[in-house]
């Protein structure tokens, strides 16, 4: 049966953990379902309505094991209610697109990220893609299409303008620096994600995560335009400054005070 009324994204998400990061890069990244559990709870406290989740094996490797989330998406539904859980579809060269749109089809979850690039793969099968989509669409399952680059940007517009896709509006994540030198990223790396963005059959829902030091002011400029942030140690540990963030609530605490300003701003 089909779940109706999608919802968008919160204005503030945390993403804690990540595909690839250790306790060797931040002794604070939480890993366990419990470390982060015990995140996600300080986290929303601290402003974030949303949690990106990833779940590691009993080595601390990235896995899509559907049980590993099941159980983490228990842990957070029991315990932090109120925050919506995005699951992550991230290959990270483990994964294929038959193995990313299984975890989704088997776990059904509500809010999901996926990789336009990536649920292509090589042959660039756009067919068995544009499937999938219509299926999350009609389960119900809101789904957030991860872009890092204009080109990226162009195709999924294409896939929406030749009626691969649905024609309503979609979510998307623009990831700002990736691909950067050093992966970091700058304020300007948003624009040619925003020109490309005029493709759309209506304009998206638009969050930016942004990699480096470089990721307060990124996120500055996402919330100022009209767009969302996700934050957190996935993509950086720095404040403005240089300071290394203590904790993810510390960072997310950084932003929510960045978006109340622009608030009183825009109210003013």
């Amino acid at each position: 049966m089909s779940r109706s009324g999608i919802r968008e994204l919160p204005r503030i998400m945390v993403a804690p953990t990540g595909a690839r990061r250790t306790k060797a890069d931040h002794p604070a990244l939480p890993i366990s379902p419990w470390e982060i559990l015990d995140c996600a709870i300080a986290c929303h406290a601290a402003g974030a309505g949303a949690i990106h989740a990833h779940v590691r094996d009993d080595e601390g490797g990235h896995s899509l094991d559907i049980d590993r989330y099941r159980h983490l998406m228990a842990l957070l539904r029991t315990h932090v209610p109120d925050m919506i859980v995005q699951i992550s579809t991230e290959a990270v060269g483990l994964y294929g697109p038959d193995d990313q749109m299984e975890l989704v089809r088997l776990l059904k979850p509500d809010f999901v990220s996926v990789a336009l690039r990536e649920i292509l793969g090589d042959d660039g099968d756009e067919q068995k893609a544009a499937a999938f989509y219509r299926w999350c669409e009609a389960e119900g399952i809101s789904v957030q299409h991860i872009l890092y680059d204009a080109a990226d940007v162009g195709n999924l517009a294409g896939l929406q303008r030749r009626g691969l896709i649905s024609q309503s509006r979609l979510s998307v994540i623009y990831v700002l620096g990736r691909y950067s030198p050093g992966q970091e990223s700058h304020p300007d790396d948003l624009k040619p994600f925003l020109e490309a963005s005029r493709a759309f059959v209506a304009l998206p829902d638009w969050m930016v995560c942004a990699f480096g030091r470089g990721e307060t002011d990124c996120l500055a400029a996402a919330l100022a335009g009209g767009g969302k942030a996700r934050v957190g140690f996935e993509n950086s540990f720095w404040h403005r400054d240089g300071r290394l963030a203590a904790s993810n609530a510390e960072r997310v605490e950084v932003i929510r005070g960045l978006a109340g300003r622009l608030l009183q701003e825009g109210a003013a």
